[in-house]
């Protein structure tokens, strides 16, 4: 994935974990100061249930309007909330009847007011947090086996592990964290204790999205220290980390399984184009893995180039990297008549909110277009997705479009997505964001 895929810029903060008391090096403690009280009048309160409903309610408690199964709840869904249901707290949910729904965390002024982490009577307590971790990490850990081929992967996928507004990757010895809302800022720094016993990690680097920290109120501060990139390995390829520079990590653990799958498909001697590689994790594993014998890649982000080169020459391996616009050095090519065996398409999200859907799917269309006019007859054309507003099927109509415009036909192989450890929970199907379709050119 590419920047703008997953993260709103935001200064990464790193803390050692083994570190003693009073020499931390953090921002701020998780805190509820500041942010509204019970009189905030901002908030919709009510401090007994209306008339309908049965019995007295367990406070801080939130009724439902109308009933939804997603983890995540919007205004108009809310009819009213206890006095005590201040902005972070874990709230029972009642439905319209005064029946227990299940429990969640409230902020009344958030996007996403409601963030549900369990279904159902059955009691939710601050203990159950730490069960749904353990169930993340035993996910990697036990079933998918990930430490054995990588020290690189995610550890909590928001929703799709049952913990929204909560992202973790592992890099090495260090978690990098994402943080979407206040509930979860206020409980971090026991979960993340937590993690690092699980996973034998030692520092945490934390971002805090533009929207949690505007609209929310979460604090973000900047670091108190530099902070030092890492060396990862994924399948014997190396890679290097850097939390200082460039749009989250500069590594996206979800396209793991794709890197592998396409250093698989790869003919030793064969010649690879890497388009929108940044760091050059495809091109690297087409390059190491693959053993190609003419790999290029291609970015506009310049300090991403040259951590792409950085990357090369940990791995010891020859790759052309061009710092360029994919569009322009697409049209160039292809007026000089070059073409590639594989060809690898995985730009940035162009659709990050319906309003730019149409303008976004044109520049998918015309990319595609220009991507594919560079793959030789029968050679193998990658190209992926990673705006989740975009359908698969929707993206798979707009690849055919581009490809037949330039009077040519696909024969499609194979369509894939995140790795598993980015999983995608039933009520929560909009985390089924990136698309990869595998294709060759005729």
């Amino acid at each position: 994935m590419k920047p703008g895929k997953t993260r709103a810029a935001a200064e990464p903060v790193l803390r050692d974990a083994t570190a003693p008391a009073g020499q931390q090096t953090h921002a701020a403690r998780p805190s509820s100061a500041g942010v509204p009280g019970p009189s905030d009048p901002s908030r919709t309160t009510a401090s007994t249930p209306a008339a309908d409903t049965p019995g007295p309610l367990r406070s801080p408690w939130v009724r439902l309007k109308y009933l939804s199964y997603s983890t995540q709840l919007y205004p108009a869904m809310i009819a009213e909330a206890s006095s005590d249901a201040v902005p972070g707290s874990l709230v029972t949910v009642y439905d319209r009847q005064g029946r227990v729904f299940g429990t969640g965390l409230y902020h009344p002024r958030a996007r996403v007011p409601l963030r549900m982490f369990r279904h159902g009577e059955e009691p939710f307590t601050e203990e159950d947090f730490l069960v749904l971790l353990d169930r993340a990490v035993e996910l990697r850990l036990q079933l998918l086996h990930l430490p054995e081929v990588t020290d690189a992967f995610r550890v909590v996928h928001s929703d799709g592990d049952g913990l929204g507004g909560l992202v973790v990757d592992r890099f090495a010895d260090v978690l990098s964290v994402e943080v979407q809302s206040l509930g979860v800022w206020q409980r971090l720094p026991r979960w993340l204790a937590h993690l690092h016993r699980r996973l034998g990690t030692r520092r945490e680097v934390i971002e805090v999205t533009d929207l949690a920290a505007r609209v929310e109120g979460v604090p973000r501060q900047a670091p108190d220290a530099a902070v030092r990139p890492v060396k990862i390995r994924e399948y014997g390829v190396v890679y290097e980390v850097d939390f200082a520079e460039g749009h989250k990590t500069g590594f996206f653990c979800d396209q793991r399984e794709n890197r592998l799958r396409l250093a698989r498909l790869v003919q030793p001697g064969q010649s690879v184009l890497d388009l929108c590689c940044y760091t050059g994790g495809f091109a690297l594993a087409a390059a190491v893995l693959g053993k190609a014998g003419d790999v290029t890649g291609v970015d506009l982000d310049e300090k991403a180039v040259a951590r792409a080169r950085r990357n090369a020459h940990l791995n010891q391996v020859r790759v052309q990297w061009v710092h360029c616009d994919a569009f322009s050095y697409a049209r160039q090519m292809q007026r000089n008549g070059r073409q590639w065996d594989v060809v690898v398409l995985d730009p940035p999200k162009f659709v990050a909110s319906r309003e730019e859907m149409q303008e976004g799917l044109k520049r998918y269309e015309d990319l595609n277009r220009l991507a594919a006019a560079l793959v030789r007859p029968g050679g193998l054309l990658v190209t992926c997705s990673c705006s989740g507003l975009v359908s698969e099927e929707m993206f798979e109509k707009v690849v055919i479009r581009a490809v037949h415009k330039q009077s040519r036909r696909l024969q499609i192989l194979e369509r894939s997505g995140a790795g598993p450890d980015h999983p995608v929970w039933s009520a929560c199907p909009e985390g089924r964001y990136l698309k990869v379709l595998w294709c060759r050119v005729w």
